[in-house]
């Protein structure tokens, strides 16, 4: 054996070692390859602490051991899912639902709540709505769930989405306003990729149809009236229990949904969200996304939103826009439009703490031949995440490529 070669097994020896216990960094990786490192040397692996981003996935509340060893086995440590149907949430429901992951690793991050159209729309009974959501919060609060989500849609207008085929057969989701669809037979429940029109409306488009009994229009003036209500009510509430709320903005961004002007679809909309309650706990879901549909710069939005401490949840999402709130397409996460790594890095150079969902996973041959629910693409999804999570991660900290 050479000297080369015996030098080569020593190294690579100390190597193996360093990675058994966690301790190999840039710097002993840097002294193998003098050429690889410019700046300060960081450790590695970079990885989630009390002031940086979490990497999450969406699980079921009623998860098995078995799904939620897919999560945990691949690296993420915190879920984010749907609340309780049944309001109030009780610190007692919570708990057992959290506690049940945590027996697993897995921490819940956020949940979603959804309450009644009372609230939405300003009519009978809204008080007693409210009373709830508060009411939740306070068991929030009690049980450690630091996010609470929710939706503000007057209507929110999935029919304008279609499917296109993308590399390899991929399942793409476009979106377009104007665009004349037909609704699908076959599907007799929601479904977030088919249009849900009725018979009649075969032959309209997004901006053409009507207003449903269940959802009757309303006006954006109406709507802000209302939204500001729930907020004056309910943000004092959430401060006080250490809950952030998250308002997730119209996903499809359109101006008119079924006759209902939308109050969340612009980035002025979001400012002046922002502006009704002036905390922290009056919080958003930045989704970058959403940002570059709306025609906005995402990293820019990032950045703004950061400097006024409001994210409290994060989509993190790609792209291709034709026509900003009117047509564009949902790529795979890695060929859109956005600066998927400019926004992460922001995102850990503002020490944002919560949850980032690597989202809207895009069909494809391996989960529809296996039956898997997406997994393999919500996987891919989180796997780029966590790669431009520890790429700034590292910038953060000083580390320059040589």
């Amino acid at each position: 054996m050479n000297n080369n070669r015996r030098d080569f097994i020593k190294k690579g020896t100390s190597l193996a070692a360093g990675l058994s216990i966690g301790a190999v960094g840039s710097a002993a990786l840097a002294s193998e390859n003098k050429s690889g490192y410019a700046g300060k040397k960081v450790p590695l692996p970079q990885v989630e602490g009390p002031n940086t981003p979490k990497l999450t996935m969406t699980a079921n509340s009623n998860a098995t051991e078995s799904n939620m060893k897919w999560i945990k086995q691949f690296g993420c440590d915190y879920v984010h899912m749907g609340g309780p149907r049944q309001l109030p949430w009780t610190e007692e429901g919570l708990r057992e639902i959290m506690d049940r992951f945590k027996a697993q690793g897995l921490t819940v991050i956020n949940m979603m709540i959804n309450f009644s159209g009372a609230i939405i729309r300003g009519t009978e009974g809204r008080d007693e709505e409210i009373r709830k959501v508060q009411d939740s919060l306070i068991a929030a609060g009690k049980a450690g769930l630091p996010v609470v989500e929710y939706n503000f849609y007057s209507h929110r207008a999935v029919e304008g989405y279609y499917d296109i085929v993308g590399r390899g057969g991929v399942q793409y989701l476009g979106y377009d306003y104007y665009r004349k669809g037909q609704p699908d037979p076959a599907d007799n429940k929601w479904n977030y990729k088919t249009a849900r029109k009725q018979p009649d409306e075969e032959n309209m488009s997004m901006a053409e149809l009507p207003p449903t009994e269940r959802e009757p229009a309303q006006t954006a003036a109406k709507a802000w009236e209302n939204i500001e209500y729930f907020l004056r009510a309910v943000i004092p509430v959430a401060v006080k229990s250490g809950v952030r709320m998250a308002l997730h903005p119209n996903d499809p961004p359109p101006p008119i949904s079924r006759g209902s002007e939308q109050i969340m679809s612009t980035f002025k909309d979001w400012k002046r969200l922002c502006d009704i309650v002036d905390s922290p706990a009056n919080g958003m879901t930045f989704d970058c996304g959403v940002s570059t549909e709306i025609g906005e710069d995402a990293v820019e939005v990032c950045k703004y939103l950061l400097s006024r401490d409001r994210i409290s949840h994060v989509h993190y999402r790609n792209v291709i826009v034709e026509k900003p709130r009117i047509k564009y397409v949902e790529v795979m996460i890695d060929e859109g439009k956005v600066d998927m790594l400019q926004v992460m890095y922001e995102l850990v150079k503002g020490k944002y703490k919560y949850g980032i969902w690597a989202e809207h996973p895009r069909d494809n041959e391996f989960d529809t031949v296996h039956k898997s629910g997406g997994f393999v693409s919500y996987l891919y999804n989180q796997s780029y995440a966590r790669a431009m999570f520890q790429a700034s991660m590292m910038m953060v900290a000083g580390w320059k490529p040589a």
